[in-house]
């Protein structure tokens, strides 16, 4: 397993836009529904348990959360979409800001969209993959929690899923995870390293 990932620290926590780290160098965002698990996901990657505060109360990540691995490269971790029980202000809110980051960032070369396996593909999820592949940024599907589903259960999701990535995408890859037992961590790593080894040839 790449060890790219293992040096990530917490570098900050914005509300808004503009409090983000300068817009330059390279980042990927981590985007899914709130109870999608995406902060046990960084830290299943990063192999840092407390890295990214996870909370049993789904869309907990009410801020960008950024962590930096090496100068200018940059894991973001994006509030859920779905913005689980919060006040209609608030979600107002990070649809406003969510929405500015990904259309004006810069610095943005990619999106992991992590999606529950037993679920996925959820009308936002589907808009995440066509906008990636419209930009012309790196996108890759995690399917999340395969430890809830048998081995033939999960293959058969991902295969109904890799069909339906391709109505929407030629370059979006996908595969299963579990961040709970960090199963699938391996293929994650050694799927997004390259994407800022190459963007910087």
């Amino acid at each position: 397993m790449s060890q790219l990932f293992n040096q990530s620290q917490y570098l900050v926590s914005a509300y808004r836009y503009d409090q983000l780290p300068e817009d330059e160098g390279q980042e990927i965002a981590f985007v899914g529904r709130s109870n999608a698990g995406k902060s046990t996901t960084i830290n299943a990657l990063t192999n840092h348990k407390g890295l990214a505060k996870v909370s049993k109360t789904p869309g907990r990540t009410q801020l960008f959360n950024c962590f930096e691995f090496a100068p200018g490269q940059r894991l973001i971790d994006l509030p859920g979409y779905g913005y689980a029980k919060v006040p209609e202000k608030m979600r107002k809110h990070w649809q406003k800001e969510i929405d500015y980051y990904l259309m004006n960032r810069q610095s943005l070369i990619g999106v992991v969209i992590i999606m529950d396996i037993r679920h996925p593909m959820k009308a936002f999820d589907e808009q995440m993959i066509h906008w990636a592949a419209q930009s012309g940024l790196h996108s890759h599907v995690l399917l999340n929690k395969a430890d809830k589903l048998s081995r033939s259960e999960m293959t058969k999701a991902l295969l109904t899923t890799k069909k339906d990535i391709a109505k929407l995408s030629q370059t979006t890859t996908c595969q299963t995870f579990s961040a709970l037992r960090k199963q699938g961590a391996d293929v994650l790593s050694a799927t997004i390293s390259p994407w800022f080894v190459n963007n910087d040839e």
